[in-house]
């Protein structure tokens, strides 16, 4: 395969969405041409606006490989789907003169289940529908559309409902029966989506699915050439989510009332009784939880109090798939769907309860006690994530922040790379670390558990199409006080205050805690009480795609906001000139599977504030400062309200990690040029 194919074939992609040749892009394009053919891994950071979607696609379509894309967000997901790959299988079927295909796969829980939409024996999720008359207009709506020909059955084409309503109207991996056995196999939504998955040339599909996959080593995904990563930076901590097991009780209430209802008898009934103590049990240790405040959300080992329950939850859940692997007499299709869901239901708690009982040093245990849930982490993925992932099949792994003080160590580590001890890229030095380790407030194993093949690997940064230095500004202000755990101090809301007048509002606000928005709303809707600027404040629960629509429809307006917010927010133009951030955002003390993973770091003579602490606070700063130039046109400041960034000797880290923004401490300059662009906006307007 010639690069000059791959050229020609982005040419013409370019073209077709009226854009303009960019170097980091056809620079990106050659390099994941080269993986592909060589099978060689990709790390690859490529700035905002360099087009990276176009520069993974085209080449794996040139070559005819079959990839499977795996976004972080929905929003990137449907980006490639409704925008990006329709216009490029236009263009290069065209230029190849091949007809191309592509599909998304999602999980079955993503689909309209028909068999459970359609059984005549109402199930434990819609019994509770039939209590809430308010949600009978949802069900009537979605069976309405369900019934219209032609229908994907995906929960992001199906009307916006209610989610119990969805709930009772879908199935999980681990509940269904298959389609082998289900009436309604030929129909199954999840079925044709998965079969029209195996035959495209590009599947597109989520980090949590393909983790599910990698973490249990089963095949869930169609098979495929590669894998791309994108948004890369984030598929350790969605591969920890994806594999952290949680006990609730109602949760265990449910799995218990489906095997009462499908099949009494005395198991079921034991497993009701165990349901319930448990409950018992869990409310107890919450009460005395929250009474004793200083207690820490970590656990090393199941609670005494809750041990014997989660015993007897296994031993009862354990008689209950016994019983029904055993039964084989059972050929109804709908009873066999119906046995099927209260198996998996029942074998998850087992499967659950079971790693509770018997956790090793290599997980995390905690209790949440607003939702009185015991969760259970892997305290490491990264040995699982090089063992069934880069292993097997050569990975793209991209986003525009990949680097951590210029450096792809610290992230190619926890995705399972390291090639050496002493990387060339290496991002921190012997000195910074005796310093840091004093500032502090990983993974497990040896060195060579971690060895790759150097010649396997190559790690790229094509750099950004954005002159950031002309673009933007970096306010750093020294003088404030260094930030408590009480939230932002008076003086940084001063300032804040100050910078948002100045700006004329346009300004996205982003705070590390809930207290920070809370202090920040409280304090500016007195402040700015006087002045023409709505103030659009996160509130939990709000979606943050309704609140970014109202940011960027009034160019006058600011938006508070938590770490949600950080990422993945798209507002080009002049209702954004002001990114405001509160302070670095380390992880929180409290965060039971960061602090696990620094503290195994510490006790192993390392530095977990090193490689937990400041690479994760240094990819998200990067991902907050990037919310401001998202195009040519962009410009505007980034205000970061935490002196630590300038007086700390970490500080030099977290600024290399960042887009190269013209940097100032110089409050007044800053004002100026806030006021002027502000100005210049009205002018364009009016």
């Amino acid at each position: 395969m010639s690069i000059e194919r791959v050229r020609s074939a982005l040419d013409a992609a370019v073209t077709a969405i009226h854009g303009s040749p960019r170097e980091g892009q056809i620079a990106m394009a050659e390099a994941v041409a080269n993986a592909l053919a060589d099978r060689h891994h990709l790390l690859v950071q490529a700035g905002t606006g360099t087009g990276k979607s176009l520069a993974y696609l085209v080449p794996a379509l040139v070559q005819g490989k079959r990839v499977l894309v795996a976004t972080a967000t929905l929003a990137l997901q449907r980006q490639l789907v409704e925008r990006d790959l329709p216009r490029v299988k236009d263009a290069l079927e065209k230029n190849l003169g091949r007809s191309i295909s592509f599909a998304v796969y999602k999980g079955v829980g993503n689909y309209l289940c028909l068999q459970k939409m359609n059984s005549d024996d109402a199930g434990i999720d819609s019994e509770v529908l039939l209590d809430i008359s308010s949600l009978e207009k949802d069900a009537r709506r979605l069976r309405d559309w369900a019934a219209k020909p032609g229908i994907s059955g995906d929960r992001d084409d199906a009307p916006e409902v209610d989610r119990r309503v969805w709930l009772a109207n879908s199935t999980s991996g681990r509940e269904c029966v298959g389609a082998d056995q289900c009436r309604f196999g030929a129909e199954c939504f999840a079925v044709n989506a998965k079969a029209k998955a195996q035959t495209a040339d590009i599947v597109v599909t989520n980090h949590t699915l393909l983790a599910i996959e990698i973490v249990d080593s089963h095949p869930i995904l169609p098979e495929r050439d590669a894998i791309v990563l994108d948004e890369a930076h984030e598929f350790m901590d969605r591969t920890t989510q994806a594999v952290t097991e949680e006990l609730t009780s109602g949760r265990v209430a449910r799995a218990a009332a489906m095997a009462r209802k499908h099949m009494p008898g005395k198991l079921a009934e034991t497993f009701v009784k165990v349901s319930d103590g448990f409950a018992t049990a869990l409310g107890e240790y919450g009460m005395e939880y929250r009474i004793q405040s200083e207690t820490e959300r970590r656990l090393t080992a199941l609670p005494d109090a809750l041990h014997a329950p989660v015993r007897k939850i296994k031993e009862a859940t354990e008689a209950i798939v016994a019983t029904i692997n055993a039964d084989s007499e059972i050929l109804d299709p709908d009873l066999m769907a119906e046995r099927a869901r209260v198996k998996g239901a029942v074998n998850e708690i087992k499967v659950t309860a079971a790693k509770m009982l018997r956790m090793g040093e290599g997980s995390v245990l905690w209790f949440e006690p607003t939702f009185s849930t015991l969760y259970l982490a892997p305290l490491a993925v990264s040995s699982v994530l090089r063992e069934n992932l880069f292993t097997r099949t050569p990975v793209i792994a991209t986003s525009a922040t990949l680097t951590v003080g210029k450096s792809f160590d610290p992230i190619a580590k926890n995705l399972g790379i390291a090639l050496s001890d002493n990387s060339e890229n290496s991002t921190f030095s012997e000195d910074d670390g005796e310093d840091m380790q004093k500032e502090s407030d990983s993974d497990s194993g040896s060195d060579d558990d971690w060895l790759i093949d150097p010649s396997n690997v190559q790690m790229l940064d094509v750099g950004s199409p954005f002159d950031f230095a002309n673009q933007g500004m970096l306010y750093l202000p020294r003088h404030l006080p260094e930030p408590g755990r009480e939230g932002p101090s008076s003086e940084a809301l001063v300032e804040l205050g100050e910078l948002i007048d100045a700006a004329g509002g346009r300004t996205l606000a982003l705070f590390s805690s809930w207290r920070g928005v809370e202090m920040a709303d409280e304090h500016l809707r007195r402040v700015l009480a006087e002045l023409p600027i709505p103030i659009i404040t996160q509130r939990r629960g709000d979606s943050v795609g309704a609140l970014v629509e109202r940011f960027s429809q009034d160019p006058c307006s600011i938006l508070l906001g938590t770490m949600s917010l950080w990422q993945g927010v798209d507002v080009p133009g002049p209702a954004c000139t002001l990114v405001a951030i509160d302070r670095i955002p380390f992880p929180r003390p409290d965060d039971p599977v960061m602090s696990a993973r620094a503290s195994e770091a510490d006790a192993s003579g390392r530095s977990g504030f090193m490689e937990v602490s400041l690479p994760r606070a240094a990819l998200l700063l990067a991902q907050g400062t990037g919310r401001l130039i998202r195009s040519v046109e962009d410009r505007g400041v980034v205000a970061i309200l935490d002196s630590r960034i300038v007086t700390r000797r970490y500080g030099s880290i977290l600024l290399n990690s960042m887009p190269p923004l013209w940097r100032t401490s110089d409050a007044a300059t800053v004002r100026d040029s806030l006021k002027r662009l502000h100005l210049q906006y009205l002018q364009q307007e009016s």
